[in-house]
């Protein structure tokens, strides 16, 4: 394997260190080392992360590789800083059995970009009535843990419960798409004061809070684990909340696009904002930051949704749902909680790297910068400022909210387990 020589990188935003990787490790962490490397780089002025996991990656494959395919989406991910995704299950087929979870999880070995770690479906096809085989799953090669109807809700609680029961014998989790959906039916954007006046289906805080209420109830009945997607409201945090407070094991993710974008964009009528869950009010973005720093959110995920052209570039009403979000994740979350003083890198750190993993029981992941773990990092730019040009996107798929947004921050490396996927900002062909 290549050896390299990291030198004067901040790790976690420290005082500059150098990093030798050595046979997929990291094997000395000091100041000037004095040892031989096949590549030599220069990290004066980047922050050194442990890799990013996302718990929220949809790849597409298979069934809509005119979006994604697992390629390009871990390519993408490579380029934010991403070591390992967790790849959601709704393709066609529906990741709803051994067999597709095996394809999607061979698919990621073979990338060689990042790790995917399939999600499996809760119920079959999606449809809510009938359990998944949660089981074999499990028992797959793909060693499936978190399993979800995401894009969907369990909106049935009987189901619901026997899930938690069921994953709760090998220490899975269910994430739940908490949306009531007879509360949604027609809705085009949040519920509120601008859906008023551009007269848009609303959709109420409480189809998402209610489902979340009810599973962290059911979660603690039954002793298993909870974990909420995309949590967009600030009455959703203040449920989490006293969860936790409970102490019962459930988990939050939020967004980056909740953590900066409102309902406001709406007024445009482009559909690049059209998301699922929608976007909020500035209040919301503001509890859900506040939730994120003090840790009742445990994780930023990215719900990374790619989309072809025709999907987007049309009619509000008709248009998919969804952003892409590999690519810009970090400069997000360096904008929203690191510029504004929420959130330092350590704890960027354990919200987009550690946090997840553990939820998502992913070994080798989240682990420490330090001698002898897996050498998982990325080496991040705080102090570069651009445009968001989707068309530089290493993703199929250009439905970008950020589009001509100035963000900080870039991704200049990537190693997952001590080979470059990302070497100078630019991916390294594997």
């Amino acid at each position: 394997m290549t050896t390299y020589l990291i030198r004067n990188a901040q790790i976690l935003g420290g005082a500059p260190r150098d990093i030798h990787i050595v046979d997929g490790v990291f094997a000395a962490i000091g100041e000037d080392l004095d040892v031989r490397a096949d590549i030599d780089i220069d990290a004066h002025g980047l922050v050194a992360l442990p890799g990013l996991v996302d718990l929220h990656t949809h790849l597409r494959e298979p069934g809509r590789e005119d979006a994604e395919t697992v390629l390009t989406g871990t390519r993408a991910a490579a380029m934010g800083g991403y070591t390992a995704v967790h790849a959601m299950a709704n393709t066609f087929p529906v990741a709803d059995s051994a067999g597709v979870v095996e394809q999607v999880w061979r698919l990621g070995r073979e990338s060689g970009y990042c790790d995917v770690q399939p999600v499996g479906a809760v119920t079959v096809g999606l449809e809510g009535k009938q359990l998944a085989e949660l089981g074999a799953m499990h028992d797959s090669a793909a060693g499936v843990r978190v399993f979800s109807d995401d894009g969907k809700c369990v909106d049935d609680a009987v189901i619901m419960r026997r899930a938690l029961e069921y994953v709760k014998a090998f220490d899975g989790v269910v994430a739940q798409h908490a949306q009531e959906p007879r509360l949604t039916a027609g809705a085009q954007m949040n519920e509120g004061l601008v859906s008023g006046e551009l007269g848009l289906g609303g959709w109420p805080a409480v189809a998402e809070e209610s489902i979340i209420a009810r599973d962290v109830l059911l979660a603690a009945h039954v002793g298993s684990r909870v974990h909420i997607c995309h949590l967009s409201t600030a009455g959703s945090v203040e449920i989490v909340r006293w969860a936790k407070a409970k102490g019962w094991d459930v988990t939050a993710e939020v967004t980056p696009h909740h953590l900066l974008l409102t309902d406001e964009l709406v007024r445009s009528y482009d559909p690049v904002y059209k998301v699922n869950p929608p976007l909020r009010t500035a209040a919301d973005v503001e509890a859900l930051r506040e939730a994120l720093a003090d840790g009742t959110i445990d994780a930023v995920a990215t719900d990374h949704a790619p989309h072809p052209a025709e999907d987007k570039d049309c009619e509000w009403a008709v248009a998919a749902m969804g952003m892409v979000g590999l690519e810009t994740a970090l400069s997000v979350v360096q904008q929203t909680m690191v510029d504004t003083g929420l959130l330092n890198w350590e704890g960027v750190a354990d919200r987009m790297s550690h946090r997840p993993a553990r939820i998502g029981r992913l070994a080798g992941h989240g682990r420490p910068v330090s001698v002898g773990e897996p050498a998982n990092l990325v080496l991040f730019d705080p102090a570069y400022r651009g445009v968001v040009n989707p068309d530089t996107f290493a993703t199929r798929s250009r439905n970008s909210p950020y589009k001509g947004m100035d963000l900080p921050g870039r991704v200049h490396a990537t190693f997952l387990r001590g080979e470059a996927t990302v070497l100078a900002g630019e991916l390294v062909e594997r």
